[in-house]
């Protein structure tokens, strides 16, 4: 029911994760990401608690060790979808076998998108283009969402969407949340998300 990415920008030394789905307020449940550690969706069944024990296997561990460890003793591993990136670029991804179709990942350079429940491949194809491409990561991130809801996004439609970037002490007021937008019941959840990442540039860019 979400299709969405997590990514690490080596030379903002960010970590990232942007979602959308058919799904009240996904951005409380798919996104979890701590700087100079790693970046986590967790999604389909989504299981919340894979969010911060992975993020503290991620201190220690690579990603496939990670998502391996979160799967290994879960019942339901069929029916979640899980994408990582850890602290060194490192992406993995898992799509259980029972998860809605389309479902699948696309691991990249220091990236993942995955999906369930999309329109078709397309979606996770473009997705993955626009993350190769050039720009801040924060449009990047933003561009793949567009990409994949002109593909078709959640074939079941729109409600929600989000994004998170973290950098060490980069959020205002010196946080670590660069980024922390977030739509949580919209009839174009990406399009507003792009409303607020333009206010976002406004108040904080130019003072981070």
């Amino acid at each position: 029911m979400t299709y969405s990415l997590v990514v690490y920008d080596p030379d903002l030394e960010a970590w990232g994760v942007g979602v959308a789905s058919k799904f009240l307020a996904v951005g409380a449940v798919v996104p979890h990401a701590k700087p100079k550690v790693g970046a986590i969706a967790t999604q389909a069944m989504a299981n919340a608690k894979f969010g911060p024990l992975g993020l503290e296997m991620l201190k220690e561990r690579t990603a496939k060790e990670v998502v391996e460890a979160l799967i290994a003793s879960d019942p339901l591993r069929e029916q979640r979808q899980i994408g990582v990136v850890d602290r060194f670029g490192n992406p993995y991804a898992f799509t259980g076998g029972k998860c809605k179709e389309y479902a699948n990942h696309i691991l990249g350079n220091n990236f993942s998108v995955q999906g369930n429940i999309l329109a078709s491949p397309e979606v996770l194809e473009a997705m993955a283009k626009e993350l190769e491409g050039r720009g801040p990561l924060h449009l990047r991130v933003l561009r793949a969402l567009e990409a994949g809801e002109r593909m078709g996004g959640d074939r079941r439609g729109k409600q929600s969407a989000a994004i998170l970037i973290v950098k060490e002490g980069a959020g205002p007021g010196g946080g670590d949340k660069y980024v922390d937008i977030r739509v949580d019941d919209s009839p174009e959840p990406v399009e507003e998300l792009k409303r607020l990442m333009k206010m976002w540039e406004s108040y904080f860019l130019t003072r981070i």
